[in-house]
């Protein structure tokens, strides 16, 4: 005789058939059922009983079928993982204020850094522009290549960042940008290192352009400006909108600028070997490479993200 234990809740029901037979035991029930068993084939099937012992339990909502033990089983399962939710254990605790730590460290790091060079950045175009301008005759010619060149290079720096991205960053570099591609252990990472870099030559380039006058000089100043603008969209795009080191406010509700950071998430699940290296661009990289419908399903991921986000917030 085989006995299997199971446990469910009071509304269940046993079935109705002439062929079990039931006997309680304690807080049990036995329930016999005759099984049929060929000896030889010359000895007819003589039954075996098998017994089933079925214990009784508080169903853990009354109003709730429970048609099969699976589904009682699955019902606690969500039980827990509710009350998991609603109340996190000291682990969880922990990790969500470090986070939260992390990321107000982040982002004092990032409003003194951004008004620090903005702000650099509007004397230094007030002055060196009232400066020229201070014989009376003003340089058309210098301050539109300074105005064309910042342009230009805000525009130029997407396609270099998508090609060190590509050469540099994944290949002879990756030791440094690897820290990018795993969790991160702390409000900064190693490959943080990249943004001073870049902001190397865009200080020397305006320092030259403001301390001399000149085309040549008005143009690497342009140069520098154009380099600075875009290393502070970048930070708040890729770092704020994409990686949420920080908020970014109504940057995050540009329909555009959603199809970037989406984009730029595809990029870390190494769906199209990479693609894409860049940010701006990256929708399009997607699209010649026949990711839109990976990108289509990234953004439905995340606006579904962000509505439970404020759904929970409110």
């Amino acid at each position: 005789m085989a006995a299997v234990g199971a446990t469910v809740p009071l509304s269940f029901h046993l079935p109705r058939n002439p062929s079990l037979l039931f006997r309680a035991v304690g807080d049990c029930f036995i329930v016999f059922r005759p099984l049929h068993v060929r000896v030889s084939a010359r000895q007819p099937a003589r039954r075996r009983p098998t017994a089933v012992c079925v214990v009784l339990k508080e169903a853990v909502e009354e109003n709730e079928d429970y048609a099969s033990m699976e589904d009682s089983r699955e019902g606690k399962i969500n039980e827990r993982e509710h009350e998991v939710r609603i109340l996190p254990d000291r682990r969880t605790a922990e990790r969500i204020a470090r986070k939260e730590s992390e990321r107000r460290t982040y982002l004092i790091a990032a409003v003194m850094s951004s008004v620090g060079i903005t702000s650099m950045a509007i004397a230094s175009v007030y002055y060196r522009f009232s400066w020229q301008m201070e014989g009376g005759e003003i340089p058309m010619t210098e301050m539109f290549g300074t105005f064309a060149l910042s342009v230009g290079a805000a525009v130029g720096m997407e396609f270099w960042a998508r090609w060190a991205h590509r050469a540099l960053w994944h290949a002879s570099l990756w030791h440094m940008h690897q820290s990018h591609h795993r969790p991160r252990d702390g409000p900064f990472e190693l490959n943080d290192v990249f943004a001073i870099i870049n902001a190397v030559p865009a200080i020397s380039l305006m320092a030259y352009g403001f301390f001399n006058r000149g085309l040549v000089p008005g143009l690497c100043f342009g140069a520098g400006l154009g380099i600075t603008l875009f290393g502070m969209a970048y930070m708040f795009v890729h770092d704020g909108l994409v990686h949420r080191r920080f908020p970014v406010g109504p940057v995050a509700n540009v329909p555009y600028l959603r199809r970037v950071a989406s984009a730029h998430q595809i990029h870390h699940m190494d769906k199209f070997d990479g693609v894409p290296y860049g940010l701006f661009l990256g929708p399009k990289e997607l699209e010649e490479v026949g990711g839109l419908e990976e990108l289509e399903k990234e953004i439905s991921r995340r606006n579904k993200l962000n509505n439970n986000s404020n759904l929970g917030r409110s």
